[in-house]
């Protein structure tokens, strides 16, 4: 089937051609007729199956007709990250070239000035995030009534990170007779209650198996130390001894590890850079700009990359970290191996990696083999950690002073070896005299006993006036009066 038998308008075949594409993938040849007939539809599909052109291409013959209102945007496109929804955009610039639709983007990090002359033109599409969006409704420079389209991408993503609560409060804030168009690479239960709330006799549009890995990705699992330093050093080797490597994303779990890992392949002479939520909107673009471009060949990147980033010739992904949730690996993974060509795909796995090894490849109803000896079979020198003491703290230094300001212990007799012909400090000194038994000891009558302790509520008298009978020396000086 090609795209000229989908039912989408002249002009909008005339951008699909331009960009180079004449057939559909699945997704898009059951999703654009469905939306075209104005049809709720719940789309689950894996990543990089093309579900953006799938309600984009629909969304633009639609909005042909009609002209947006000051304010009151047509339709809106939620989606859970800023590089998602900058995404979004560039489909609808793309493939609507040849319209005059106006098009928002409501995202962090953008100065709300900016973006509230775009909204009071007058938006036909509007892409989001949810924080940014409720931000704008809530100071009132947006309305929510006139939407005739809402679109939830992602959402097993923005079920990850915390927005279902704003998704479910956007969804009441849009018309009821609006069409919602809802996609997702996974159906967990929180969000197959939100499909039954929101959505109207949905079409369900199953491609694949949910959570399943393309057969053009090879994945090998990588046995590690647990040490950090240690895990480092294998990332490195495997990026080294890697064939065909024209680049590759390193995906970390946390934020942090993501600078850790950026700073250390930096310093040892690789290509790369970091993308991750904590950066701002500016650095991020550049960071991902430059990967794309080819002038960067390695990304260092949290789950923030895992999802429908449109990069589609990358060769290599290295998962530093064995992700928490085993769908982030179908994700992570689906970075590579896109549009039929060859990838490749490492995951290091360390001893506390047991449990979520076991959850992937439950998950993907396949083994990944090891390359070189698995972890079972591998021997690795523990690093070396500080003892502890019997108190369970660490051992105190001995030889030198620690940190309270102790004083450093007595060398023993033990210290010195048998052949050392220095005399000691003890044979130094001359023989003490012994001390007098206790009761020989004379007894000290010099000091004064104290007074005994008196009861709060003892009268002591009446309470002096002013200095009392004690008068300071200063005030009996004789001074010169002045003139």
């Amino acid at each position: 089937m090609n795209f000229s038998e989908l039912g989408l308008s002249p002009k909008v075949l005339e951008a699909v051609t331009a960009s180079g594409y004449t057939q559909p993938t699945p997704i898009q040849e059951m999703a654009i007729p469905r939306v075209l007939e104005r049809k709720d539809v719940l789309g689950i599909a894996q990543t990089g199956t093309g579900k953006t052109a799938a309600f984009t291409l629909p969304m633009i013959t639609l909005l042909e007709q009609g002209r947006a209102r000051a304010r009151m945007p047509r339709t809106l496109i939620l989606e859970p990250t800023r590089e998602l929804a900058a995404q979004v955009e560039e489909s609808f610039t793309k493939y609507g070239s040849g319209q005059k639709l106006n098009v928002a983007l409501l995202i962090g990090g953008v100065s709300f000035g900016d973006q509230d002359i775009k909204i009071a033109r007058g938006v036909d599409v509007l892409i989001a995030t949810p924080g940014r969006l409720l931000d704008h409704f809530e100071r009132g420079k947006l309305l929510l009534t006139g939407i005739e389209i809402l679109v939830i991408d992602e959402a097993d993503r923005m079920l990850d990170m915390g927005f279902i609560p704003d998704i479910e409060r956007i969804c009441k804030m849009v018309p009821f007779t609006r069409q919602t168009l809802f996609f997702s690479a996974t159906m967990p239960p929180e969000i197959q209650r939100i499909t039954e709330a929101f959505l109207h006799n949905p079409e369900r549009i199953e491609i694949a198996r949910q959570s399943t890995t393309a057969d053009t990705i090879t994945q090998l699992l990588v046995a590690a130390p647990h040490h950090a330093a240690e895990k480092r050093e294998t990332l490195r080797r495997l990026m080294r001894e890697a064939v065909d490597v024209k680049n590759g994303i390193i995906f970390c779990n946390r934020k942090s590890d993501v600078q850790i890992v950026w700073k250390s392949l930096e310093k040892h002479g690789f290509s790369v850079a970091a993308l991750h939520g904590d950066m701002d909107q500016r650095a991020r673009t550049v960071a991902l700009d430059g990967f794309r471009a080819g002038t960067t060949q390695y990304l260092v990147a949290s789950d923030v990359a895992a999802r429908g980033l449109d990069i589609p010739d990358v060769s290599h992904v290295f998962n530093f970290d064995a992700p928490h949730h085993a769908e982030d690996y179908v994700h992570r993974i689906g970075r590579t191996g896109r549009a039929g060509r060859l990838g490749t795909a490492y995951t290091i796995i360390t001893s506390a990696d047991d449990k979520s090894l076991a959850a992937i490849e439950s998950m993907i109803k396949r083994s990944i083999p090891w390359l070189g000896p698995s972890l079972a079979d591998a021997k690795f020198e523990e690093a070396p950690r500080p003892e502890r003491g019997r108190s369970g703290g660490r051992e105190k230094p001995t030889g030198g002073h620690s940190r309270r300001g102790s004083k450093p212990e007595r060398p023993t007799h033990s210290d010195h070896t048998e052949d050392n012909t220095a005399p000691s400090v003890q044979e130094a000194r001359p023989p003490r005299e012994p001390r007098p038994a206790r009761e020989d000891r004379p007894v000290r009558n010099d000091r004064p006993a104290h007074p005994p302790r008196r009861h709060h509520q003892e009268d002591d008298g009446p309470t002096p006036k002013g200095l009392g009978d004690h008068m300071p020396g200063f005030m009996m000086r004789s001074t010169k009066l002045k003139g």
